[in-house]
């Protein structure tokens, strides 16, 4: 269930940036944890309460056994009909979500999670207890200060690659604005 661990990713000869090296890593709520028999209208009021997008299902030991998020309240309980108070959350959850360790790397989880189209990521201990839960836009922070670097060298590289053209262009540029300046006074 686990991603490849910092060690194994570091193999791909780019920065690893962990999980737990993520600030909002040490500043997330505490997760919302319920367990399976608790009713929908339970696990609803209470992320209403809190104002969370969604509420872990553990066993008796804090280990996820899935996640009920606001969409599968959505699709699975209003656009069905279902009566809230009589459903429990074992029958709208995703069973056996995919979970992060706190070691693994940010990027590759935030590319799984665009592919495979899920929006949030239990993060758990050793023991498989959940610690916390990440979601895509907890990720963006990381990765749109990454993009513009990578944009930035992008944009160098092909400077100096290519560096001959720009020299005749730049060339050109200054000859058209002298032959201006001298051909305007005459």
């Amino acid at each position: 269930m686990h991603m490849a661990t910092q060690a194994a990713v570091a193999a791909n000869d780019r920065p690893v940036m962990r999980i737990r090296d993520r600030a909002e890593f040490r500043s997330k709520p505490r997760p919302l944890t319920m367990r399976a028999e608790t009713t929908v209208a339970e696990a609803v009021a209470e992320m209403s309460r809190r104002d969370y997008g969604s509420v872990v299902v553990t066993d008796a030991e804090e280990r996820v056994q899935g996640i009920v998020t606001e969409r599968d309240v959505m699709k699975k309980m209003v656009h069905e009909g279902r009566d809230a108070a009589a459903t429990p959350l074992s029958e709208i959850m995703t069973a056996e979500p995919r979970v992060a360790s706190a070691d693994d790397d940010v990027l590759d989880w935030l590319r799984i999670m665009s592919n495979e189209r899920f929006r949030r990521l239990p993060v758990v201990d050793s023991d498989g207890r959940v610690t916390a839960v990440f979601t895509q836009g907890d990720f963006v922070s990381y990765t749109w200060p990454d993009l513009m670097g990578q944009a930035r060298e992008l944009a160098k590289a092909t400077v100096f690659r290519n560096w001959h053209f720009f020299l005749i262009g730049g060339g050109l540029m200054v000859y058209t604005i002298v032959m201006a300046i001298v051909l305007g006074t005459v």
